[in-house]
């Protein structure tokens, strides 16, 4: 079942059928169990027609699924990762770093943004306007409530100035979080069962409606489970309305590659859906 945040409320999608859940969001998806409720309030919800549930869904209509939750990211959890950093770091003598990190017993996590630096699908990404080597990352996003447990999937784009990032291991947070730097969407998918390793994860990239970069991959070619992931995110800090993690990016575009303004990033899920941003400066820090 696919649960969306509209401008118009709230819209669960389940076998077919809209219903509306008027609640809060983050009432409603901070529990244990979440899918089991859900079907509980499919008995006595509004149901929308298939019009209405088209006019919810609309592409200016939909917000991310998110609210007061803090989104966290993973790092180098998949070889790609760890290829990539390594040759963005080259120049600073920092590759070995990410080569020891991919094989510790402690993984890289990283807080990503606040919910009000999160875009969600159809809106705007942004790129750093002092870095000149700018991608994004496609990456399967856990959402865990406040106990720990993890409830739903999302699509995730943790978008990364790589340059920035490679010219001191230290700049990791300037390279990963400013506004507009994260994207989650389209919805959550409310699952009880695991996305399975067989999940593929595509990413396509588009200049002047031409597709410039394409690839994909699957979930099974990650190296940590998500369940330690989560223990290790969960292991000393508090998340009262639950959190959002971004679990590692496994596919990257080519070390010549660099977004441009204009552009269009889509990166798509099996069983989630597709996550779509256009590529922007952030109009109050243009040159």
């Amino acid at each position: 079942m696919k649960l969306y945040n509209t401008i118009k409320g709230i819209l669960l999608d389940y076998n077919e059928t809209a219903f509306v859940i008027d609640q809060p969001w983050d009432v409603l998806v901070n529990r244990n169990d979440l899918e089991g409720y859900l079907i509980s309030k499919t008995k006595t919800a509004k149901q929308l027609t298939g019009a209405e549930k088209l006019e919810w869904l609309a592409i200016d209509t939909i917000l991310p699924p998110i609210s007061r939750q803090e989104v966290w990211a993973a790092g180098v959890t998949y070889l790609k990762s760890r290829d990539a950093r390594m040759e963005e770091s080259q120049s600073s003598g920092a590759a070995s770093l990410y080569d020891k990190v991919y094989d510790a017993a402690r993984p890289e996590l990283f807080f990503k943004a606040a919910a009000s630096r999160v875009a969600g699908h159809g809106q705007q990404v942004y790129i750093r306007k002092d870095s000149a080597w700018n991608v994004p990352e496609p990456e399967l996003t856990l959402f865990i409530n406040s106990k720990g447990s993890i409830q739903g999937y999302s699509v995730g784009n943790d978008m990364s100035s790589r340059s920035i990032e490679g010219e001191n291991a230290l700049y990791l947070p300037q390279a990963k979080i400013y506004e507009k730097s994260a994207a989650i969407g389209p919805c959550l998918y409310v699952s009880s069962a695991h996305i399975g390793g067989e999940t593929a994860i595509k990413l396509n990239i588009k200049r002047n409606g031409a597709v410039i970069y394409n690839d994909a991959t699957t979930v099974s070619r990650i190296k940590r489970s998500f369940d330690e992931l989560v223990s290790y995110l969960y292991s000393e800090c508090d998340f009262s309305y639950g959190c959002y993690l971004m679990t590692g990016t496994c596919l990257v575009p080519p070390g010549e590659f660099t977004l441009q303004v204009g552009d269009e990033v889509e990166i798509s899920i099996d069983k989630i859906g597709t996550l779509v941003n256009t590529i922007a400066l952030n109009p109050k820090h243009k040159p």
